[in-house]
């Protein structure tokens, strides 16, 4: 998230709700309990689909960053690789004594992006999200309390191969490898999908089934911190950060562009998605398809609040506006 600052027969963009990277409205319900209908709600509708002889082409190799090392810039203690930057991401590590980092991206509309970098001197990758035009990059070392230091300053200019890369690899928001526990599984749930909408239905049912809200954390959760889409997998709990970034890296890694997108429904600070299917483009906002015609739901909430309530609280849709695209 933002540092100043994480639907079908149902089709989704998801809306997870924040406080500071936690949730400030959350599900009364309680949410299916860990292991419990593991599979179910992936594999509802599988023994009808069987009998149909479609099937989507799986994607067995997601894209993988890379610092190329053709295109670099920095000094004795920052490394920016923008070798890949027509392919929608930038690569940056810091190799200096603060603990403290930041790195901070002016994308071409002036909006600036906040994020932490790591103090372990490995590169991290960060999306080029606004397309085309010219990004700022600022590294920042902490001086004393809240008060930052520029290490480093470079600009580049991008020109995107695809307008959909910056939205199909991973980056910092929504990490995932191809050895990853999560892409294995998108996998095998891709085997058994008829095509894209049917592949986004069985995710998007196997998270709202599977993954339980962690209340601890979103208590204790402090600025900096960064989902692990394995562990969340793995403990089948998070709070929204993590549901949004699961998804992300459920859908990115077989090959559906997806955007994280934050911002705010009214004064509320949220998180959700937005997937692009070729059949109908981007579908923005909290939209869900039953089949036969599109509705409103938020899958945070769903398991323990009445559709008409969510309806309620999310609106139709007008009320969400766009902050930071990852």
């Amino acid at each position: 998230m933002h540092r100043k600052s994480i639907p079908v027969c149902v089709f989704l963009i998801i809306i997870f709700v924040f406080s500071f990277i936690g949730c400030s409205f959350q599900s009364s319900g309680s949410p299916s309990q860990k292991n419990a209908g593991t599979d179910q709600a992936a594999g509802e509708g599988k023994a009808d689909k069987k009998k149909v002889e479609q099937h989507r082409a799986t994607v067995h190799s997601c894209l993988v960053p890379e610092a190329s090392g053709t295109v670099t810039y920095g000094n004795e203690v920052v490394s920016i690789d923008a070798s890949n930057t027509a392919e929608g991401y930038v690569m940056v590590r810091y190799q200096g004594e603060s603990s403290k980092v930041r790195l901070q991206i002016t994308v071409p509309d002036q909006t600036t992006y906040t994020y932490t970098l790591a103090s372990s001197g490995s590169y991290e990758t960060f999306p080029l999200s606004e397309g085309d035009g010219s990004y700022k990059l600022d590294i920042l070392e902490n001086a004393y309390d809240d008060m930052y230091a520029l290490a480093f300053s470079q600009d580049i200019q991008v020109t995107l191969k695809d307008e959909f890369k910056p939205f199909l690899y991973p980056n910092q928001y929504a990490w995932f490898t191809k050895d990853d526990e999560v892409v294995a599984y998108g996998i095998e749930i891709s085997d058994n999908a008829v095509d894209d909408l049917d592949y986004v239905e069985q995710i998007y049912l196997f998270v709202i089934g599977n993954v339980v809200y962690d209340d601890q954390l979103a208590a204790t959760v402090t600025s900096g911190y960064l989902p692990d889409v394995d562990v969340t997998l793995r403990t089948r709990k998070g709070i929204c950060f993590d549901y949004a970034s699961l998804m992300v890296a459920f859908l990115r890694s077989q090959g559906i562009p997806t955007k994280l997108q934050i911002g705010y429904s009214g004064d509320a600070y949220h998180a959700w998605i937005s997937v692009y299917l070729t059949q109908v483009g981007w579908v923005d906002d909290i939209i869900e398809f039953d089949g036969k015609s599109w509705s409103l739901m938020d899958p945070t909430l769903a398991a323990g609040n009445s559709r008409s309530s969510l309806k309620k609280y999310i609106g139709d849709g007008s009320n969400y506006t766009v902050k930071y695209l990852y």
